[in-house]
């Protein structure tokens, strides 16, 4: 099985029980297509580089899995008739870093110097 790491990016007027089935649905979609997921990050609502689909700012969530190429089909292949979801991205990874939070508390990195 290949690492894979995912992150979608929502609109920002999704409500927190939206977001929570939305995850659990691509979780589902996962587990249903031979994948494992590993972690679950939400990174929260953050400012997007540009104007997206008239948006300044999305809920970003990160999934960490494994799986094969068929479970990275299915999941984007779900995700492109969602109307809640900005855009998302799959990237192939040889590992996991399954320690490092970067999107954790502001100053962390900072914390971990001294």
């Amino acid at each position: 099985m290949n690492c894979y790491e995912h992150t979608f990016i929502t609109k920002q007027d999704l409500l927190l029980s939206q977001a929570k089935t939305l995850v659990n649905k691509y979780k589902d979609i996962i587990k249903k297509n031979s994948g494992k997921v590993i972690k679950t990050e939400e990174w929260g609502l953050r400012n997007l580089s540009h104007v997206i689909q008239n948006n300044k700012k999305g809920f970003y969530f990160h999934i960490k899995l494994e799986g094969v190429g068929k479970t990275v089909k299915e999941l984007e292949k779900a995700e492109n008739i969602d109307e809640v979801l900005i855009r998302y991205l799959t990237v192939r990874v040889k590992k996991h870093d399954l320690e490092e939070n970067f999107f954790g508390e502001k100053g962390s990195l900072e914390n971990k110097q001294k």
